[in-house]
């Protein structure tokens, strides 16, 4: 008898990894919001530095265009130093709902002082700080609802959902924008990036039940400062250190990658959209495959992605063919949402969950100033070694920060085995439970 295709599709998509995701009644509420707002926040990556152009005089245009991307991220992070004590103790829909609401306020002033004639550069770049100063505590609130509402082993599934719609969003947020921009100027795009911001803040504000996500039973340790959580537990240090390290050695592409494009190649910008275009597309393939790695140790997978995006790096700097070193960078597209899924998914792992909020609010504030700090390396890197040799030394460097954490972590194996159990005796081949990290002592 033959199975009616909707019927197997139906089967097919319950066996999946990612359907405890998707059904689950909380998650149903949250996820069509976040995929909006992961929309515009893709438009808005064209419109904010192309208003910045606009508004900027013509002599300062590269440092008002900086200064405008910088505003747009790294007020997250200070707000994550600063904001820690009125922050901590709130539930994650209240940490996720605020920082939309405060992104749909300022990114929607732009475009209604830009009507009234009344926007200036220094009036732009601020409301620009303004709108991220809660975005590293609405990023912990999201994965912190994550860890709440799912049991461990569906966090890896659920971080890649979320990591999809983001890579998704990259992909086709940038072409809308270009389209819009044609039509009614980048300021329209933040209208439409603010408007979709309202819709996540209502998502978390009014959809999330507040009895729907599960509060930690002992709540008392989240006086706790973020970053003193993050010493106190090896885990923590060491992956972040770790994921600091990866996304600042990549910062310096966004520098070079473009040159080496211009400079290096002799071509448009055209093959610049085809190199992004290629990660996007990877990203998207990798977010879809990261659910099945559930039954991968997760520590041993985290530090062979980072050593195999370096390697996937040289070719660019090494003079590869150039259809050659599009599909590299594609490919280390591809690993890039695994990275960041699995890492968090140790970070909900090795935290207290009473601390989860603000080790993550930490950790995305330490991230996001990596990327910003590698890019500012990237100016004296290509001036000292040119285009090429700023993409060597970032894929090396990437790698080489891959090959010393796995020898870490084959010293911490090798340690852990020779030392005698403090407990219940083992059988001597057991294996750790399936994704356990440092917080089972073992790799």
């Amino acid at each position: 008898m033959e199975v009616p295709v909707g019927l197997d599709l139906s089967r097919v998509m319950r066996s999946s990894p990612y359907w405890p995701v998707i059904s689950h009644p909380t998650l149903r509420r949250v996820l069509p919001g976040f995929a909006v707002s992961s929309l515009g926040d893709g438009m808005a990556v064209v419109a904010v530095s192309w208003l910045a152009i606009e508004l900027a005089p013509a002599a300062d245009r590269g440092f008002w265009v900086a200064l405008a991307a910088a505003a747009y991220t790294l007020s997250g992070a200070v707000g994550a130093l600063l904001l820690g004590r009125f922050l901590r103790h709130r539930r994650p829909s209240q940490l996720a709902g605020w920082d939309a609401a405060l992104r749909a306020g300022a990114l929607g002033a732009v475009p209604v002082l830009h009507a009234f004639g009344a926007l200036g550069i220094e009036g732009y770049v601020a409301l620009l700080a303004v709108s991220s100063a809660l975005h590293s505590w609405g990023q912990a609130g999201v994965y912190t609802l994550i860890a709440r509402v799912l049991p461990d082993r569906d966090h890896l599934a659920g971080n890649a959902v979320l990591s999809g719609v983001g890579a998704i969003s990259t992909v086709l947020g940038p072409p809308l924008a270009t389209l819009l921009i044609v039509f009614g100027g980048p300021a329209a795009v933040l209208a439409v990036d603010a408007a979709t911001f309202v819709v996540l803040a209502l998502t978390f504000l009014v959809g999330v039940p507040r009895d729907a996500v599960p509060e930690p039973k002992d709540d008392t340790a989240s006086r706790t400062a973020g970053f003193a959580v993050i010493r106190r537990v090896p885990a923590l240090s060491g992956l972040l250190a770790l994921s600091f390290m990866f996304f600042f050695l990549f910062g310096p592409v966004y520098v070079a990658l473009p040159l080496h494009v211009s400079d290096d190649l002799g071509a448009s910008a055209g093959l610049l959209a085809v190199y992004y275009t290629a990660f996007g597309i990877g990203a998207v393939l990798g977010s879809v495959l990261t659910g099945f790695l559930g039954r991968w140790r997760m520590w041993p997978t985290t530090v062979g992605i980072v050593i195999g995006f370096g390697a996937l790096m040289l070719p660019l700097g090494l003079g590869a063919p150039t259809a050659v070193s599009v599909v590299c960078f594609g490919a280390a597209g591809l690993l890039w949402p695994p990275y960041s899924s699995l890492s968090t998914t140790l970070f909900q792992r090795s935290a207290p969950g009473a601390l989860l909020p603000q080790a993550l609010a930490a950790s995305s504030a330490v991230r996001v100033l990596s990327v910003p700090l590698g890019t500012a390396l990237g100016g004296p890197l290509v001036a000292g070694f040119g285009a090429a040799g700023a993409l060597r030394l970032s894929g090396a460097g990437i790698a080489l920060v891959g090959l010393v954490a796995a020898a870490a972590l084959a010293l911490r194996t090798a340690r852990t085995r020779h030392e005698p159990p403090t407990g219940p005796a083992e059988p001597a081949c057991a294996e750790p439970p399936a994704g356990t990290g440092w917080e089972a002592g073992r790799p």
